[in-house]
């Protein structure tokens, strides 16, 4: 059933606060995948913070020339398009995309926006290949750490030392 012209610029409005909104989106093909497995995305998408709409070309084209992303144009993507809205992290939809189209080859990576620039699906799949946010955290505070407990266990060298020492002339003296 054909949307009517209010119905259109609801989601057109609706698309384009999401563009504002999102740190990064990336644009699948999902021609020929099952409901049941569409849904599956959704769930986990909706578990990570991720949003995901379904539109018609010619919606996305005007939602993001009224979001100010000229460079992009979602009419030369082929077959239905699938979008995928970063708003916590800008790695989560590119990894989720990768990760699912690994068991499902029908859904393939046409592009994405990142700082508010089209970027390859080339580009989407290296960004999908990076650590998590989390993961970075962490090896930062790891490489943060690593000079301060270098240094603890040298001074515990020094007086492992001194105590071996000692032990050695007590019993020398025994």
């Amino acid at each position: 059933m054909a949307k009517t012209k209010q119905e259109k610029q609801e989601i057109m409005q609706e698309l384009a606060d999401a563009f504002g909104k999102s740190k990064s989106v990336v644009f699948a093909n999902f021609s020929g995948l099952p409901v049941k497995e569409a849904e599956a995305l959704r769930k986990q998408a909706r578990a990570e913070q991720i949003g995901v709409m379904v539109a018609k070309k010619t919606l996305l084209e005007k939602a993001t020339s009224d979001a100010g992303l000229t460079d992009v144009s979602p009419r030369s993507f082929g077959g239905e398009v699938l979008t995928l809205f970063g708003y916590e992290d800008e790695v989560a939809p590119a990894r989720l995309l990768h990760i699912f189209s690994k068991t499902h080859d029908m859904v393939k990576m046409l592009g994405g926006i990142l700082e508010r620039h089209f970027v390859s699906a080339a580009k989407v799949k290296e960004l999908a290949l990076l650590p998590s946010k989390q993961e970075l955290l962490a090896k930062v505070v790891g490489s943060m750490n690593a000079p301060v407990s270098g240094f603890v266990n040298v001074l515990a060298g020094n007086l492992r030392g001194l105590v071996r020492v000692l032990d050695g002339i007590r019993a020398n003296k025994v």
